[in-house]
């Protein structure tokens, strides 16, 4: 699209109050247009075709057609960058996660409170991930990744025990980690994750993880030892960080002040992974917009850990790895496809 123009945005949503807040919150951007609203997915198509928006804010839960029914459609017959307006619920977490696997770029999380204070202080985040998605590329669902195979002897025995594996993402990070995770066999060494997302919702998502792939997913909890085979995901509003204790690494689940304005941070946990196993690190900095992670990630090249960013051609918001590769942070800047079967050579180098 044109840098120049405002971003075009069509609003789905049945709620006239989430309608009317969205419409006030875009007119005050002063970079948003919205040109139209619609009650249903029905209503909404003929408006996408009649006045073809660069983004869509698109509600799960509507009359006629649910959400997640419209964007299979959707994305099928008229692909286009798609924001889920979503609840926050144990339901609502993981009908989300179904859209991101469908091909939204990402969602918004309705308060649970005052929907009018709520969306208010929203405004920033919502404004940010609509201009993203209008500069995102659409990528049809992947399918699922086999395991590269692992040689379990040809790790070097001495430093097994701080081998560590981290991965940060934000924008378009749920598809990409479920890429890598389940591209990586089951004998490695702990992987540690922050994606960017809130409370209840990361929950699902590492549940979820943990259907699709050979290796072990959880939420991270505070005082987790960290087991090879295993993936730790940050807990939304709170920074996952690894300390080592005896040669044992730990996970600490903590809620010190937001860095980079996300809390999750992938640089507070970049930051903690350069103190606990610092060049026997494999980091790996994927899809996001913004630049959190990509300083954690130059620290950690500095030192001699191993380092990675994804390309642009695969990102679906190529803002953090562009970061860190312009600091010089990135070793391989890969294409997803191959993030894993790299992971797993650097481990056995």
């Amino acid at each position: 699209m044109d840098e120049h123009r405002p971003v075009r945005v069509l609003i789905i949503d049945d709620s006239v109050v989430i309608r009317q807040l969205l419409k006030d919150i875009f007119a005050r951007d002063g970079e948003i247009e919205v040109v139209g609203t619609a009650s249903d997915p029905i209503e909404g198509y003929d408006k996408i075709v009649q006045l073809k928006p660069d983004v869509l804010t698109l509600d799960v839960e509507m009359p006629r057609m649910d959400g997640i029914t419209f964007l299979q459609k959707l994305m099928r017959s008229h692909p286009m960058p798609v924001v889920m307006i979503s609840t926050v619920t144990r339901e609502g977490s993981e009908v989300t996660l179904k859209a991101l696997e469908l091909g939204a770029v990402d969602f918004i999380a309705k308060p649970t409170q005052s929907v009018f204070t709520g969306m208010a202080v929203l405004s920033h985040e919502i404004t940010s991930k609509v201009k993203a998605a209008a500069r995102a590329r659409v990528r049809p669902p992947a399918a699922h990744v086999t395991p590269v195979p692992f040689a379990r002897s040809a790790v070097t025995r001495g430093t097994e025990t701080s081998r560590l594996i981290a991965i940060g993402a934000s924008t378009g990070g749920p598809e990409a980690i479920r890429q890598v995770l389940q591209g990586l066999p089951a004998e490695v060494p702990p992987i540690v994750i922050v994606q960017h997302m809130p409370p209840v919702f990361t929950r699902s998502f590492a549940e979820r993880l943990d259907k699709l792939c050979t290796v072990r997913v959880k939420e991270a909890e505070d005082g987790d030892t960290l087991q090879p085979g295993h993936a730790y995901v940050a807990p939304g509003d709170y920074h996952l960080q690894v300390t080592t204790n005896a040669s044992q690494l730990r996970a600490r689940v903590v809620q010190t002040e937001p860095v980079n304005r996300h809390r999750p941070s992938v640089d507070a946990l970049f930051d903690s992974v350069l103190q606990a196993s610092g060049p026997a690190t494999v980091a790996v900095l994927l899809t996001g917009m913004g630049a959190d992670g990509a300083r954690g990630l130059k620290k950690l090249r500095d030192v001699g850990a191993h380092t990675i960013a994804q390309d642009e051609e695969t990102c679906v918001v190529f803002g953090m790895p562009r970061e860190a590769i312009q600091l010089g942070g990135a070793e391989f800047v890969l294409p997803l496809p191959q993030i894993a079967h790299k992971v797993v050579e650097l481990l056995t180098a």
